[in-house]
C-alpha cells in the first residue's frame, strides 16, 4: 500500500502565494497525484502543523487552514503535528502500520523544513520513499534562491544512504 504525505500546504505559508516558488504548479501537481491515489485505493494523508499564538498556525484559525485550491476526498485523513518531523508525537506511524504501508511519497512545504525533516524520519523507519521532485516548494532564503533550495535537496535526497527502505526523486509526471 502506498501513502502520499502533503505536508504543511496550509494559508499561514502562502501569504502572499507568490512567497512560495512555482506555487500554482506545486498545487496543481499534488493535485494530480492525490486524485491518481485516490482512485488506485490507495491513502491520501494531509498533515497540518499545529502552532501557539506565538508562531501561527493556531488550530481553527485561517492560518492553519489548508489551501483552499488543494482539492480533498471524503476518504482522506488529517494528522496534526506541532514539530516539523511528521511522525514526532503523533499517530502518522501507527496509522501507516496498522494501513500496511510501504511506500512513501512526499509533497508539500517547506522543502529545508518539513519536507526534509518528514524524509528524513521516514527514512528510519525503513519506508520505501519517493519524493516528488516538482511536488514542493519553500521561499527564498537569506542566501539562497527558493528554486536553488529545491534542487539542492532533491539533489541531496536521490544521493541519500537509505536503511531497510530506499529513496527516490522523481517529477510527478513519472510518480504519476
Amino acid at each position: 500500500m502506498r501513502a502520499l504525505l502533503i505536508i504543511d500546504m496550509q494559508l499561514g505559508s502562502f501569504r502572499p502565494y507568490e512567497l512560495r516558488y512555482d506555487t500554482f504548479a506545486v498545487i496543481d501537481r499534488i493535485n494530480r497525484l492525490s486524485e491518481a491515489f485516490r482512485k488506485n485505493g490507495d491513502l491520501v494523508i494531509f498533515i497540518q502543523h499545529d502552532g501557539t499564538k506565538e508562531n501561527c498556525f493556531l488550530p481553527g484559525t485561517k492560518d492553519w487552514s489548508l489551501l483552499p485550491e488543494l482539492i480533498r476526498g471524503p476518504a482522506d485523513i488529517f494528522v496534526s503535528k506541532t514539530a516539523n518531523d511528521s511522525f514526532y508525537q503523533t499517530e502518522l506511524q501507527t496509522l501507516l502500520t496498522s494501513s500496511g504501508v510501504t511506500e512513501l511519497i512526499l509533497t508539500g512545504c517547506a522543502t529545508d523544513f518539513c519536507v526534509d525533516a518528514t524524509i528524513k524520519s521516514a527514512l528510519t523507519k525503513d519506508y520505501s520513499i519517493t519524493v516528488a521532485a516538482d511536488g514542493h516548494t519553500t521561499a527564498d532564503r537569506p542566501m539562497i534562491p527558493a528554486r536553488q533550495v529545491i534542487e539542492y535537496f532533491n539533489w541531496l535526497w536521490s544521493e541519500m544512504t537509505s536503511t531497510g527502505g530506499t529513496v527516490r526523486v522523481e517529477t510527478c509526471d513519472v510518480i504519476l
